[in-house]
C-alpha cells in the first residue's frame, strides 16, 4: 500500500543558489508492505460478518439494511461473495521525505506541493510538516541510538 505520494521535480530540489536544472528529481512517499496469511471465508455467516464490518467502516453513518444470511437484500447475494481474512505476520514500512536535507529546503518543497495542488500533494505536504515538527533538522539526530 502506498499513500501520500508526490513526484518532486528537479527544479524544486536544486541546491540553494545553484541552477534549477541541476536539481535531482525524487519522490516523497509512504509505503507499507504487509506479509499476511490469508484465510478464505466462504460460509454465509462468516461472509455476513465481514460485510457488516466493511459497511461499519466504509459507511459509518448507516443508511443500509442489516446484513443477515436469511434476509434481503444481502442474504441472496452472499453466495456470490468470497471473503478473505488476513493475519498479519510482518510489516515493512518506508517513509521517504528528504529528511537528510536542511529544514529550509524541506519547507520550500512543502510550499511547492501546496501551490501545485495535485491529487496527493496536500497529504504529502501534511506528512512532511508532521515529520518536520517531530524530527526537525535530521543532522542533529545523527549518531544517536
Amino acid at each position: 500500500m502506498i499513500g501520500d505520494y508526490a513526484y518532486i521535480p528537479t527544479y524544486w530540489r536544486a541546491k540553494a543558489g545553484g541552477p534549477d536544472e541541476d536539481g535531482v528529481p525524487t519522490s516523497y512517499y509512504t509505503a507499507v508492505q504487509f506479509v499476511c496469511r490469508p484465510s478464505v471465508i466462504d460460509d454465509p455467516q462468516g461472509k455476513a460478518e465481514l460485510l457488516t464490518a466493511q459497511l461499519a467502516h466504509l459507511q459509518p453513518e448507516g443508511g443500509h439494511a442489516t446484513v443477515a444470511v436469511d434476509a434481503e437484500p444481502y442474504g441472496r447475494m452472499l453466495s456470490g461473495i468470497r471473503g478473505v481474512r488476513l493475519a498479519v505476520l510482518r510489516v515493512d514500512a518506508k517513509f521517504k521525505y528528504d529528511d537528510s536535507n536542511p529544514v529550509d529546503h524541506r519547507e520550500r518543497v512543502i510550499g511547492y506541493l501546496e501551490q501545485r495542488g495535485l491529487r496527493l500533494d496536500a497529504g504529502t505536504a501534511r506528512q512532511q510538516r508532521r515529520r518536520l515538527a517531530a524530527i526537525g533538522d535530521w543532522q542533529t539526530h545523527r549518531g544517536r541510538p
